[in-house]
């Protein structure tokens, strides 16, 4: 079945129009500071654009986690089960550049104030990468995102804690700075939303075939045409290069070292040789396993929003 044939498509005029459903109790704010704190490198949003977007979008989310709630409760109750309701698990994938970490961010602004009462959390799967140290060890530092750069049974046994209820879950954490994991863990309570951004979020990985999918509850895919994601990630990175000429210690300062040309010929070839091979390959084909998939064209403007139909 063709992908748009799986979904509801939603253009953003009749998206923006169900803001006036939400009820007049809540209230979900948001003001330019605060966007300007969320916001993805390179990414680009107006408070407006996030406030047509992403207030419908929260009481979407609303209906499916009261639901879950709802569906867990009478469930044990029917079974006679006295257990804690596990996290709700929202998985965010995309490919990078696309907007990704923005979109993860304002939900969890914008599900924090629709419900004040619960704990929202947000973890990237970044951290659930191996060192590079052990990348290079295995000469896949050429890997870097693609299934086999993460240690799936690390991440597995996070999901497993985080349904099975554990109450304290240790979180591995990465640096964008020096481009590696950090020998460090967040601690987090047990929420009860888990926003989890990922490129692989939505893949089969693994020698069994493990499915990161299959612990969210809700699924959104960012996604946008190829050239423009490709537009985007070079000029991240001549963002990146520049803000890395007073950082010694960032890893993109060797390109600040090079000319402009050359840098942006470098980068090119990564794109070319990885990002876009792992996007082909591996985040894309994932597309259509996204309960609602985000559509952006020209200045990450989000031009319709899409609703599977099953």
């Amino acid at each position: 079945m063709a992908f748009n044939n799986m979904y509801h498509i939603i253009d953003r005029d009749d998206w923006h129009a169900y803001r006036d459903e939400i009820t007049s109790d809540i209230n979900v704010k948001l003001t330019e500071k605060q966007l300007e704190a969320l916001l993805a490198f390179n990414d680009h949003l107006t408070l407006e654009d996030a406030n047509d977007i992403y207030q419908p979008l929260t009481q979407l989310i609303s209906i499916y986690f009261k639901n879950y709630q709802r569906l867990i409760s009478e469930r044990n109750q029917f079974l006679g089960i006295n257990d804690k309701i596990p996290p709700f698990i929202i998985g965010i994938s995309g490919s990078v550049a696309v907007g990704k970490s923005t979109t993860a961010r304002l939900l969890q602004l914008f599900l924090s104030q629709f419900f004040p009462y619960l704990d929202v959390e947000l973890i990237t799967t970044d951290g659930f990468l191996y060192p590079n140290e052990q990348l290079e060890h295995w000469d896949l530092m050429h890997r870097k995102g693609f299934p086999e750069s993460y240690d799936m049974h690390e991440l597995k046994k996070f999901f497993m804690a985080v349904k099975s209820n554990k109450q304290r879950l240790k979180v591995p954490l990465y640096s964008h700075e020096s481009y590696d994991r950090i020998n460090a863990y967040r601690e987090i309570k047990s929420p009860h939303i888990l926003i989890v951004e990922g490129i692989n979020v939505l893949q089969f990985v693994g020698s069994d075939q493990f499915f990161i999918g299959e612990y969210a509850d809700l699924s959104i895919y960012v996604d946008a045409d190829t050239e423009l994601i490709e537009k985007w990630y070079m000029e991240r990175f001549i963002l990146l290069r520049e803000n890395a000429q007073r950082d010694p210690a960032h890893y993109n300062q060797r390109y600040s070292k090079m000319s402009l040309d050359d840098a942006l010929r470098s980068a090119k070839r990564t794109w070319e040789n990885i990002n876009l091979v792992n996007l082909e390959d591996y985040i894309l084909p994932t597309r259509d396993r996204a309960d609602i998939v985000i559509h952006k064209i020209e200045n990450h403007y989000i031009d319709s929003i899409r609703m599977r139909r099953y």
